[in-house]
């Protein structure tokens, strides 16, 4: 028997599993797909709050998440997680909000910095998460805390009440019909994968609501390109006018770019959700205790671990 169930594979649900199991809980994941067929496992995977809110809890839980992210930096083989320079363009440091003061090596680059068509920039040092192997990780470290995951697909949050007092709702995208939860939509990411040609800082320059942007990561073994926005669509196929558009803006900043060779094609549907991330607890079926925790939009990792720890206090 669990005292929780956990229903989410993606970053979210297991590391909200992991915060659970560590501090004592039986936990069980439940989750339609395994880790690598969740949107979390096509994210980039850079560390900044992008499309999401409320602005007031936001900038809490990606500082916790931070400070974690830069203790599992040690072990960048085993984590996924590296720290990397890299430039976040249209950006002026007054217009940042209060975490920022915490962030490391920040500072607003000089115009001789800036690469051709960049007005403004500030230059720092972030997590870049190498995601197949953060879940795989993520995975393993639940394994070690006595807790599994179990692939398996459900229709109501009512049948994980009838098996456990304590459900936590971490379904993303999914939440819009299990909950349901019509403030949910899929935000449509898609990137293209490239042999990396010497690139080892990534690039983003990306406003809130625009439909296109552009960034690039460089993760072992490839270099990730990106990307799209497009809110509302809902299908995962590939668009190669995309595809083609999204190399061409990354090349304008790094023209090795345009020559490198594409070795995949990835689309991901962010979960945003109108009134911003669903962090709360109450009363489920048969006097369960329900907490939502859904919602992240394209900061899961950003925001991952503190909200996770948060949703670990109201399971009581």
């Amino acid at each position: 028997m669990s005292d929780v169930i956990v229903v989410g594979g993606g970053v979210i649900g297991l590391t909200t599993a992991v915060v659970l199991a560590e501090r004592g809980r039986r936990v069980r994941v439940w989750t339609r797909d395994p880790a690598p067929a969740t949107p979390s496992a096509v994210a980039g995977a850079l560390w900044w709050p992008y499309r999401i809110e409320p602005e007031a809890l936001v900038g809490d839980w990606s500082l916790d998440s931070l400070r974690v992210y830069e203790e599992l930096a040690s072990q960048p083989e085993t984590t996924g997680v590296r720290l990397v320079d890299g430039m976040q363009a249209g950006v002026m440091l007054d217009e940042l909000g209060w975490w920022a003061r915490d962030l490391p090596k920040l500072r607003q680059l000089a115009p001789d910095e800036l690469p051709a068509g960049c007005s403004s920039a500030v230059g720092l040092r972030l997590p870049l998460i190498d995601m197949p192997v953060h879940l795989a990780w993520l995975r393993s470290r639940l394994a070690a805390a006595g807790s599994a995951v179990e692939i398996r697909g459900i229709v109501s949050l009512d049948e994980a009440a009838a098996r456990a007092p304590v459900v936590v709702n971490c379904t993303g995208i999914g939440a819009r019909d299990l909950v349901p939860d019509d403030g949910v939509t899929p935000v449509r990411g898609q990137l293209v994968l490239v042999e990396n040609p010497g690139v080892d800082t990534w690039f983003v320059a990306a406003e809130g609501t625009a439909t296109t942007a552009t960034y690039f990561f460089p993760q072992p073994g490839r270099l990730v390109l990106g990307g799209t926005a497009d809110e509302g669509c809902w299908s995962l196929a590939p668009d190669p006018a995309a595809a083609a558009a999204i190399v061409g803006r990354c090349a304008r900043i790094r023209p090795e770019i345009a020559d490198a060779k594409v070795i995949g094609h990835r689309v991901g549907l962010r979960p945003v959700r109108t009134s911003g991330v669903r962090l709360e607890a109450g009363t489920g079926p048969s006097g369960s205790r329900l907490v939502h925790n859904y919602g992240h939009g394209g900061a899961g990792v950003t925001v991952a671990w503190g909200c996770a720890r948060a949703a670990a206090d109201l399971a009581g």
